[in-house]
């Protein structure tokens, strides 16, 4: 399916130029059954041309039935977690852009006109739409307190001006999705979207978006502490495999300050009498500053391994044309 995209009226979500290129929404389901059929309405509405799939994820109330009554192309992941579903869509679906949304029925549907245009006026590869919660109540306070820990960690171990790392609201360009390594199997799928992003610094932005409660009898699939720590765990790891010196350069100074602190009273004893009578205390001391070097060591050595990965990501980003190139060709 082919979308005209291109100068959009965000006022009143009208393309205004004859570039084709195409639209793909992807919907993850899990026991949205209730909401479904409206949350796919809302983005055919918006959307009229765009092809929408919903992929579920082994949903046990009537979340199929609904998707394929309303219209979407419905298919499935076994596999249980949202980081296993973004994986199949991002592998199976070749498309020009790509919108992504939890199928709750939080979102706001009709601002995708507009964070769709944000990306191809500006070239961009990500667009975020970042919550505003008009009523107050849609975010949880553990959910709130818990995204604005986590995203000032990653702007702070990673660099970047993200304010809700977490959305589920996202548009994504083609060579975003196809260089893009997933590796997450939860809903820790966004940190590792987002940490892409700022890694190969790719052209992103976010724009508000409205952001409700759920309607009645709906769950959200979201365990507060869980899958806090999970999301927490994952940013740890992707530190690890992105900035390795950043994280051993730590451990190696935490030991090495130790060692010194350790050491001290020895060398002054030492210094003093020219003799060693803490020998428990000196051995720990060496031991402590000799693994502070094995670490920085260790970092230097992965940090080299890094760049290398960097190195084939980005390759592999810029052998896929732009969204502006994309529309230049069709022109």
């Amino acid at each position: 399916m082919f979308m005209r995209v291109g100068q959009f009226d965000a006022a009143n979500d009208v393309p205004g130029n004859d570039e084709a290129i195409r639209v793909a929404v992807l919907l993850p389901c899990y026991n949205e059954g209730l909401v479904l059929r409206t949350v796919i309405e809302r983005f055919r509405a918006a959307l009229p041309d765009a092809t929408i799939y919903v992929y579920d994820n082994n949903s046990r109330d009537d979340s199929v039935a609904v998707a394929q009554s309303a219209g979407a192309v419905v298919r499935s992941e076994k596999r249980q977690g949202k980081g296993f579903v973004v994986r199949r869509m991002f592998a199976d679906i070749d498309a020009d852009i790509y919108i992504m949304c939890d199928a709750d029925e939080t979102y706001d549907a009709s601002a995708v006109s507009s964070l769709v245009a944000e990306l191809v006026d500006n070239g961009l590869d990500m667009v975020v739409g970042t919550r505003v919660d008009t009523s107050g109540t849609a975010y949880r306070p553990a959910h709130r307190f818990g995204n604005w820990m986590l995203t000032s960690l990653v702007r702070t171990m990673f660099g970047g001006g993200f304010s809700d790392m977490l959305s589920g609201y996202r548009i994504f360009s083609r060579r975003f999705v196809k260089s893009f390594p997933l590796m997450s199997q939860g809903f820790e799928i966004e940190t590792e979207l987002t940490i892409h992003a700022l890694q190969l610094a790719m052209p992103v932005a976010e724009m508000p978006t409205r952001f409700k409660d759920r309607i009645e009898g709906s769950e959200s699939k979201l365990q507060t502490v869980s899958d806090g720590f999970r999301i927490l765990w994952t940013i740890v790891t992707l530190l690890k495999q992105e900035r390795p010196f950043f994280l051993f350069g730590i451990v190696a100074l935490a030991m090495m300050t130790a060692s010194l602190i350790f050491g001290y009273p020895v060398i002054a004893e030492y210094m003093r009498s020219g003799t060693v009578p803490r020998l428990p205390t000196a051995i720990l001391a060496t031991g402590t500053m000799i693994l502070g070097f094995l670490s920085l060591f260790s970092g230097l050595i992965l940090d080299t391994v890094t760049r290398g990965r960097k190195e084939a990501k980005l390759l592999r980003y810029l052998e896929l044309p732009g969204i502006e190139a994309r529309l230049k060709n069709q022109g």
